[in-house]
């Protein structure tokens, strides 16, 4: 995936790119897969105000030694000399760091998941400004899986077949159905040319009556350290199709995400998605 994108590259120098919640476990994932990729450098690295981690080093935080970037709490003279930002924190941090990076106009990578509509619309008005790449997934594997089952869900008749989408994730997650699962979901409406608003299921709990045929529906399991299982099942009368994706570490997504920075460095401005960057 590097390699293609490498293609794209214009600039010689590497690109520099902020990491928005360098602390957690995804930012220390990307600090890695930054110090790791050829193309890209650390210039910053962001964590909410009062961090005990403001001030250390972020690459010895991360696990890869020493890098000289100091961990901040002010993103404005970050983003002033960044290229890029990669940013999997909470939709209202998102949104502050959507709008500065539409007035540095830098290329801005969303993994964040749990973001309303509201939300949403906030993200489209910056995308005027910022090159904005944004995915309930950033994994190669997740995104081809969601083109597949948009294909299966517009091959499958919807009277024939039902969707059922299962999703696993740590115990942490505080969102549910994951991003990724709103990302299948929106492929399978696609695929059959409904909304994904007015036909999903969300919930079953006791007496709930047949199944309406035509919706989507949504289980959410949370527990352990699992760092991310879905799968999509297409469940029809004699027969069951299921087509599932399990992420073993974080990594798939801290390398997706370095991929879409450097895909989105000279896009012009606007709103984008991994199948773009992927070309799926």
């Amino acid at each position: 995936m590097t390699s293609t994108v490498s293609a794209m590259q214009t600039s010689s120098s590497p690109m520099r790119l902020v990491v928005t919640g360098a602390g957690g476990r995804m930012g220390k994932a990307l600090i890695r897969a930054i110090a790791e990729n050829p193309e890209t450098v650390l210039s910053g690295a962001i964590v909410r105000e009062g961090s005990p981690l403001i001030g250390q080093d972020a690459g010895e935080i991360a696990g890869c030694g020493k890098n000289g970037v100091l961990i901040s709490a002010d993103p404005l003279p970050v983003f002033a000399e960044a290229q890029g930002v990669l940013d999997f924190t909470t939709p209202a941090s998102t949104l502050t760091y959507a709008a500065l990076a539409a007035q540095a106009r830098i290329v801005h990578v969303i993994g964040t998941t749990g973001c309303s509509e509201d939300d949403e619309e906030k993200i489209r008005a910056a995308a005027r400004h910022a090159t904005i790449i944004k995915s309930g997934n950033m994994s190669l594997g997740v995104n081809l899986l969601s083109a597949l089952v948009e294909q299966a869900a517009r091959a499958l008749s919807p009277s024939a077949f039902d969707i059922e989408i299962f999703e696993m994730h740590h115990k942490h997650k505080v969102d549910a159905p994951s991003g990724t699962a709103l990302l299948l979901g929106e492929a399978a409406a696609d695929g059959r040319g409904i909304t994904l608003k007015d036909h999903s299921v969300r919930v079953r709990d006791g007496h709930t009556g047949a199944r309406e045929d035509g919706t989507i529906g949504f289980a959410s399991l949370r527990g352990g350290s699992v760092v991310g299982d879905h799968s999509v099942i297409f469940a029809g009368l004699s027969e069951r199709i299921t087509l599932s994706h399990q992420a073993q570490d974080r990594s798939v997504f801290a390398q997706g995400a370095v991929a879409a920075a450097l895909w989105g460095h000279g896009k012009k401005p606007g709103l984008y998605s991994m199948r773009d960057v992927l070309g799926l």
